[in-house]
């Protein structure tokens, strides 16, 4: 009944057009096509027209899959699925091995999104910044190197963590961090207040030629980690306690005042080397304590970005070198931007509501003074 229903459909528009003179084409039999859908492949008679092309609205001409699994491939890429292991998904969900040409098609349109991505305007103010750099390896001229990408996260007014930047910077100098640190501003990053990241030179210096009003705050965890260096392993626990009871002041004239008693205890240890790090070091320490003490716990280590490096290379690490620094950033990127996406990038990290009343305490504090 159905086909006599579409042939008699057919013929009725055929004599229309026969008769307004419209037609400009006819049809000459079909043709037999694939179609990858989420529900596997299915095979579709295609028309064959002469004259004109077929076109539809509901298919493109010359698409193969429907573009819920061009999605899906493009997303199993982006969250660090491998070419083999996309290959047996598809067969085990779809019943069809999609090739790796039709992969590396995908991935040349993932690459353009995780371009668009990475190179976004940044809109709002980003008070804290957690910067830091992750190595990887790549050829270079027949030789496996080493090539850092600089990473930051931003904390935005909302008090949940954006993944803002992700460069090539070769190494951690200064010219790498600089060029970074513009890059962010000239895609609109404002507002930083404190820039939170491990002791390295180049950053120190780009910090106040590009962002002169931000704070720099050395991560604790790595402070500890460097004066546990010049430290016997039989005493390692002791200095631990000792180093903890500075970061656990109130204030920071009170923090200031306990570091030099622990540096003095290090003394009476013949820790002459700890206790130079200690106060050579712990101004850069203590920037934390000048924002609300409710932030304190999350913006005086780097742990937020160390956790992202560790995904980082716990993908990478069956890689093993990049043929060069383009595919390593874009590999990152795509990791970054997976986890962005995650309940990590929407759940608030910090309740900002605490930096506006601190601004505000300051503010009448001013003016009473």
């Amino acid at each position: 009944m159905s086909d006599n229903i579409i042939q008699l459909n057919q013929e009725l528009i055929h004599n229309e057009l026969k008769r307004s003179g419209d037609s400009k084409g006819y049809r000459s039999g079909h043709y037999s096509r694939n179609f990858q859908t989420t529900a596997g492949e299915v095979k579709l008679k295609m028309p064959k027209l002469k004259g004109v092309p077929f076109e539809t609205a509901i298919i493109e001409r010359y698409r193969r899959r429907e573009c819920s699994v061009e999605e899906a491939l493009i997303e199993m890429y982006l969250a660090g699925v491998s070419v083999r292991r996309v290959e047996d998904i598809t067969e085990a969900l779809w019943g069809t091995k999609v090739s790796p040409g039709t992969i590396s098609n995908l991935n040349k349109k993932a690459y353009e999104h995780i371009e668009t991505w990475r190179s976004r305007k940044l809109t709002g103010s980003y008070p804290y910044v957690f910067v830091d750099g992750v190595y990887l390896k790549r050829s270079w001229g027949g030789e496996i190197q080493n090539v850092s990408i600089l990473v930051a996260i931003g904390v935005n007014e909302d008090g949940c963590r954006e993944i803002i930047g992700a460069a090539e910077g070769m190494k951690e100098d200064r010219e790498s961090w600089r060029t970074f640190f513009v890059w962010l501003k000239e895609r609109g990053l404002a507002g930083v207040r404190l820039i939170i990241g491990d002791k390295c030179l180049g950053m120190l210096e780009s910090i106040p030629e590009v962002f002169p009003e931000t704070k720099y705050q050395r991560c604790t965890v790595h402070f500890y980690r460097n004066i546990f260096s010049a430290t016997p392993r039989n005493k390692m626990k002791e200095v631990s306690m000792l180093l903890k009871a500075i970061h656990a002041q109130e204030c920071k004239t009170s923090a200031k005042e306990k570091a030099k008693q622990v540096a003095d205890k290090l003394r009476e240890m013949k820790l002459i080397s700890a206790a130079k790090k200690v106060e050579d070091g712990i101004e850069e320490t203590l920037a934390y304590m000048d924002f609300p003490s409710q932030h304190w716990t999350r913006i005086r280590t780097n742990n937020t970005i160390e956790r992202l490096n560790r995904e980082i290379k716990r993908r990478t690490r069956a890689i093993g070198a990049f043929p060069d620094g383009q595919s390593a950033l874009m590999l990152v990127c795509a990791r970054l931007r997976h986890v962005a996406g995650t309940q990590w990038g929407t759940k608030r990290y910090m309740n900002m509501e605490h930096l506006k009343e601190l601004d505000l305490q300051n503010q009448s504090d001013i003016i009473a003074g």
